[in-house]
């Protein structure tokens, strides 16, 4: 059984971190809950490419079924030795039948965050960027008509899962960084996060993915590490556009963003510019 978990000072160690989250119980939006529970009473009308649609904009049931997949691989399903690395990949291997039987009803993030309405709706933001991130970064692909699109896709939706986890489980915390955010806007992610946790997000979420066993392809292209790769680049590029983009286009920073974008889609900026709001 997952922890229900509240963390509210910062952990001493990278490993006490993982730990903490990988035994952490990982709520899902309530909307995907309820549609969860709509299909389950008509499972055989289902399948997996429309239960694999429906969770597509859920970056944390998304996590949740790719990190279930990954247990069955290596635990008693000795047969499922493939890698999934997209929802819809596991859920053709995992069944139908089987996935209702080992998802019940939903924990949600609004139950969880339900009395830090605040936390709730930092966390609905960086949701929303990941769904973005994620829609850009299958644009890129598909334009490049990369063989990965679809990984290269959950890989941009998943890319933020350590701070949406961070939002559930230490909201405090999570706040705490945003506000330094706030009162300093120069001031990167990785400095704030360190300042306040004592780790860098992106460690913790590189950590995790390891000791879920996920996809190494999924793994290596959420990384910033080989930031020459199209397929890193392609999601690299769509969270950083996400992200300046999330209160509007006028961001000092977008520039930038287009530049690069042009460049890895071999496009003039113009039409770079066309396609990405085409994309949104």
């Amino acid at each position: 059984m997952p922890d229900r978990l509240r963390i509210t000072a910062p952990l001493p160690s990278l490993d006490a971190w993982v730990d903490a989250f990988a035994r952490a119980e990982i709520p899902v939006l309530a909307e995907t809950a309820e549609a969860l529970e709509l299909m389950r009473a008509t499972e055989d009308a289902v399948d997996a490419r429309n239960l694999g649609e429906m969770m597509a904009t859920d970056p944390l049931m998304t996590l949740k079924v790719l990190v279930h997949a990954s247990e069955q691989r290596r635990g008693r399903s000795a047969g499922l030795r493939a890698d999934a690395e997209t929802v819809t990949a596991a859920l053709v291997l995992l069944g139908i039948s089987p996935f209702f039987r080992d998802f019940g009803a939903q924990p949600t993030l609004e139950t969880a965050l339900a009395e830090h309405e605040e936390a709730l709706l930092g966390l609905s933001r960086v949701m929303q960027r990941a769904e973005r991130a994620s829609r850009y970064a299958l644009g890129f692909a598909a334009h490049r008509a990369d063989p990965d699109a679809a990984v290269i896709h959950s890989a941009a939706l998943l890319r933020d899962f350590a701070e949406m986890l961070l939002w559930v489980h230490a909201p405090e915390l999570a706040l705490q960084i945003a506000a330094l955010q706030q009162d300093d806007r120069h001031l990167r992610s990785a400095t704030a996060q360190r300042q306040v946790l004592g780790i860098v997000l992106a460690d913790l979420e590189q950590a995790l993915m390891l000791r879920w066993h996920l996809p190494e392809l999924l793994t290596r292209i959420t990384s910033d590490k080989d930031g020459r790769d199209p397929q890193v680049r392609c999601v690299q590029l769509a969270v950083r556009l996400a992200r300046h983009t999330a209160r509007g286009w006028d961001d000092a920073a977008v520039p930038d963003d287009l530049r690069d974008i042009a460049e890895l889609l071999n496009l003039s900026e113009p039409h770079t510019l066309k396609l990405l709001h085409e994309f949104d």
